[in-house]
């Protein structure tokens, strides 16, 4: 059985296990740094791969350009973070959640058809509940003036056009069937993890229409239903539209309910990933060890030196002096 150490956030580590994986899952909160004997010292075992799993922080896994397996970089707030590209020079494998951002990868040290675009997902543990409509529009996710200040007034607007609206934290399992329509807000105009979420728990989605490939994962319609992004009257035009017809909202949320669950859960990432390792060739992890040491020089150092001036923690800004050295 294949040995697999996944460190950082989880996304589909545990449903890799059932594609035969033996998966040593490691998920962090304290300041920290990883090196090889770390994660071989924590498996208790070498791993075949290393996939380094986005926690939107500061690098965390130093030295994967001379690890002796194959490694991985699940890239997914490349909209937040510019130093991703350089860092993912790194690895052998790149995962990006957003489809236009492949191109900042690509064209360099890793070869193009080694960056593979793996879009966000639904849990396992994302299903329908009983609908209990209390609600006509929900909004659950953080809103917050300093951490999510577009959001936060796009709906603070919106609130005064849709007496109908709510906002709310929580668990979004046990709201979302209280909400006859769900809303997304894309603070990035990325194509974030709610999207999937809220189909995969059966609701009628109501979210803007951006890129990263959405359109050519649902359709407008049909699985979900799309407002211009950031124009408050295409959105309440589509909310009343849809409130006025609750059949056609029943019929949009199966069918959005239909796709995730034939294409766009945890297990089909595991599934694809896992298929897509086994055809790489035999001899990418000897290329890249011969390549280290232009690695660090040409992708690294950069990347390693600035946020080595810009860290408050003396365990990161002494860890990432040593790296650039």
């Amino acid at each position: 059985m294949p040995r697999l150490f996944w460190i950082g956030s989880p996304f589909f580590a545990q449903a890799l296990r059932e594609e035969g994986w033996q998966v040593h899952a490691m998920d962090f909160q304290q300041v920290a740094v990883f090196g090889w004997e770390d994660i071989v010292r924590a498996a208790g075992w070498e791993p075949d791969v290393v996939v380094v799993a986005d926690k939107s922080r500061p690098p965390f896994v130093l030295g994967m350009e001379s690890f002796p397996c194959l490694t991985v970089f699940y890239c997914v707030d490349s909209h937040i973070h510019s130093w991703y590209p350089l860092y993912a020079q790194a690895f052998d494998i790149c995962l990006m959640s957003l489809r236009d951002h492949v191109p900042l990868v690509a064209g360099r040290r890793l070869p193009d058809e080694r960056i593979w675009w793996t879009p966000a997902f639904a849990k396992d543990a994302d299903l329908p509940r009983p609908p209990a409509p209390e609600w006509d529009l929900l909004f659950v996710g953080t809103v917050d003036a300093t951490r999510t200040p577009a959001r936060h007034a796009f709906l603070q607007r919106l609130g005064q056009r849709l007496p109908g609206l709510h906002v709310t934290r929580g668990d979004y399992r046990a709201l979302y069937p209280r909400g006859r329509l769900l809303l997304n807000y894309c603070e990035h105009g990325d194509l974030n993890f709610r999207v999937f979420e809220a189909l995969g728990c059966g609701g009628c989605l109501v979210t803007p229409r951006i890129g990263h490939g959405l359109t050519d994962l649902f359709e407008d319609g049909r699985d979900l239903l799309l407002y211009e992004p950031d124009d408050i009257d295409s959105l309440v035009q589509v909310v009343h539209a849809a409130l006025a017809d609750p059949e056609r909202c029943a019929r949009i949320a199966a069918s959005g309910l239909a796709r995730v669950n034939a294409a766009h859960r945890a297990r089909h990432r595991a599934r694809d990933f896992t298929e897509r390792l086994r055809g790489l060739p035999q001899d990418i992890v000897v290329e890249r060890r011969a390549q280290a040491d232009g690695i660090r020089r040409t992708h690294l150092r950069l990347i390693y030196l600035l946020l080595a001036e810009q860290m408050p923690s003396p365990l990161l800004r002494q860890a990432y002096l040593a790296a650039a050295r």
